[in-house]
């Protein structure tokens, strides 16, 4: 269920392939995480300006790090 508590580092975002509605910390922006509600890989977007982290660089190889999908063991 979507919550209207969020964290001040907390920004929303939507997922570029089903449209569910996301939250995260503005430092995770540029990772890659599986949406939990299509499994598709998306990237985290920049937070919007003002928020301290903006035009974050993406990361790659680290695709697992936020989210592990379901059934698996890091």
């Amino acid at each position: 269920m979507w919550s209207d508590t969020m964290n001040t580092n907390e920004f929303k975002f939507y997922c570029s392939h089903c449209d569910q509605p996301l939250k995260c910390e503005a430092q995770f922006a540029g990772r890659q995480i599986q949406c939990p509600a299509c499994n598709i890989l998306i990237r985290i977007p920049n937070p919007p300006a003002g928020m301290g982290f903006t035009n974050v660089m993406p990361e790659s190889g680290h695709t697992w790090d936020t989210h592990v999908p379901k059934g698996k063991k890091l």
